[in-house]
């Protein structure tokens, strides 16, 4: 071939590289115009016969608005977008059972496989608008995972609010500090997100059973006369946000020394030393709140906060008084554990939301450093003084009367504690009760039994565990009212201090011992709620639906 000939091979070849059909004549060849053969008898099979008028097709929309109803949506009844090629499977949830269970079961379900509902909230003809049922929802799960509700919950809820008002195609995303939702109405449809960020946690359980309540109401089936129209859920939601506290400030600050002091019992203090703890407690709420107003953050609230009853704790063992000075610095030390966001934390680790699990125990981390930077500047000052503490006062074995004050102790301790939860009155009583026989169980297994403290703690915390999901079901709501408060007897708090006291005179291994025991004991009790939980709905299943899918993973990869 010649080079004349190589060049024209060349240029013939497409250029790979400009954007350029296949078919698009080279440069510099003109085009000659068809030529239309006048007496040709053969016409071709897809031209149009002669007289016939085709309609020019109607110029679509292809810029839908995002507050158009979905196209799913019906009044009776919200058919799928689209049907798999295997069918739909037929999977009936009970409708007496808990809204928290059928959202969970359907949630593990891939899109595809969800059963479509039966009936959906009443609405007018043309069915809520998308974005509007997406903000209701974020504001929903705002509210439940700033009170501190597991993430795989607040999914579940987002899920139940939105599947009942028609939105049957939507993907809850929890995070510990963003949500996030997103609905399509079907593959060819532009999907609809929205998100919201969780700036500010309290802790409040009144209105958190609350927002339990409106979800429940939303996704009831069974009514269509009492159905909870779009405009009704904004108006309850604003109310619940609303409300008042149902204790005043200074409720909580009894409650605060009275959860100190009924601590101080439980480690083998006497009247002397309960009133020292509650007393050394009730200054450190007051600190604490002194730097919430001027703006200090959560962590050098808790260090203020753990000063007074180690101080106090410290100045009775210089008078020389009669009493034991641990016991008063791990009743304080009680009321400031952060069990609650403990226990949030393992259980979203446990049920596979690892980023959530992770920045919730980052976080216990940083309140428990505070603790412990503020317990150690005051038993270094105590040490300089020459205060002769004692790490091994806490080896001593209560006999059978102090054990009866000890389960007194403990009840108070939960009723405490629910108190500073801001609890709903219907609910104390039962953890109270709750809280009794957690410590009733450990007493049982480790002082008669004489189990070590890490499987007497897990035992006990798992029987908080099943009787807390128990009365969640037997009331429609959360379990983190019924077990956060129930599980305050059972913190580490002697642990802690002991691992402090010796890290402060100078006793590092015997220091990091005791504190990895606090460890251990922390993570059983996470641990043991999560199994009773899982162990209640394992037992306790709905008739005819699905169990909860998770992935089988059993070799490691």
């Amino acid at each position: 071939m010649t080079e004349r000939e190589t060049e024209a091979a060349e240029d013939r070849k497409p250029q790979s590289d400009e954007a350029r059909s296949a078919f698009t004549q080279p440069i510099g060849v003109v085009s000659a115009p068809p030529v239309v053969e006048e007496d040709s008898s053969t016409t071709s099979e897809f031209s149009l016969p002669q007289g016939f008028n085709a309609r020019a097709p109607e110029p679509s929309d292809s810029e839908g608005s995002a507050f158009t109803p979905p196209k799913t949506y019906s009044v009776k009844q919200s058919p799928p977008a689209f049907t798999p090629p295997h069918g739909i499977p037929v999977v009936k949830l009970a409708k007496e059972t808990p809204w928290q269970d059928r959202m969970r079961t359907m949630l593990r379900m891939p899109v595809a496989e969800r059963p479509a509902p039966e009936k959906v909230q009443k609405e007018d003809e043309a069915g809520p608008a998308v974005p509007r049922v997406l903000d209701l929802t974020l504001r929903i799960g705002e509210l439940l995972l700033a009170g501190g509700e597991g993430a795989e919950d607040v999914e579940a809820a987002m899920f139940a609010v939105c599947r009942s008002y028609g939105l049957d195609r939507c993907e809850p995303t929890v995070t510990f500090t963003l949500l996030s939702i997103s609905y399509q109405p079907s593959l060819v449809d532009d999907p609809v997100t929205a998100s919201r960020t969780v700036r500010r946690r309290g802790t409040d359980y009144t209105r958190l059973a609350a927002v339990y309540r409106l979800v429940d109401d939303i996704s009831d089936e069974d009514d269509e006369a009492a159905a909870v129209t779009l405009e009704e859920s904004y108006r309850r939601l604003a109310e619940i946000r609303r409300n008042r506290h149902p204790y005043p400030g200074w409720a909580l600050t009894a409650a605060g020394g009275l959860l100190a002091g009924s601590a101080s019992i439980l480690v083998g203090g006497n009247a002397i030393v309960f009133v020292a703890a509650a007393i050394g407690a009730m200054l450190g709420d007051r600190l604490a709140w002194l730097c919430a107003g001027r703006g200090l953050p959560e962590f050098y609230q808790f260090t203020v906060a753990a000063m007074p009853p180690a101080a106090i704790g410290i100045l009775l063992t210089l008078l020389h008084a009669d009493v034991r000075a641990s016991a008063v610095i791990t009743g304080g030390l009680f009321a400031l554990l952060p069990g609650r966001a403990l226990v949030a934390g393992v259980q979203d680790g446990l049920t596979g939301f690892y980023i959530t699990a992770s920045a919730r125990l980052l976080e216990v981390m940083y309140f428990f450093v505070g603790i412990v930077i503020g317990v150690l500047i005051m038993l270094y000052v105590g040490v300089q003084l020459q205060a002769r503490l004692n790490p091994e006062g806490s080896l001593q074995v209560v006999g059978q009367p102090q054990r009866l004050w000890q389960i007194a102790a403990s009840m108070a301790l939960s009723l405490a504690f629910a108190v500073l939860l801001q609890q709903e009155r219907s609910s104390v009583l039962m953890v109270t009760l709750n809280g009794g026989v957690a410590w009733v169980v450990y007493g049982a297994m480790h002082y008669a039994g004489g189990i070590s403290p890490v499987a007497s703690t897990a035992a006990a915390a798992g029987l908080v565990g099943l009787f807390g999901q128990l009365f969640s079901r037997y009331r429609f709501a959360s379990a983190l009212p019924y077990v956060t408060a129930a599980i305050g007897p059972l913190l580490p708090g002697s642990a802690t201090y002991f691992g402090l006291l010796d890290i402060a005179q100078n006793d590092i291994d015997g220091g990091l011992v005791s504190l990895s025991k606090a460890a251990a004991l922390a993570m059983a009790i996470a641990i043991g709620v999560n199994l009773g939980g899982e162990i209640s709905r394992l037992f306790i299943r709905s008739p005819g639906a699905e169990g909860r899918r998770a992935a089988k993973r059993t070799r490691g990869f």
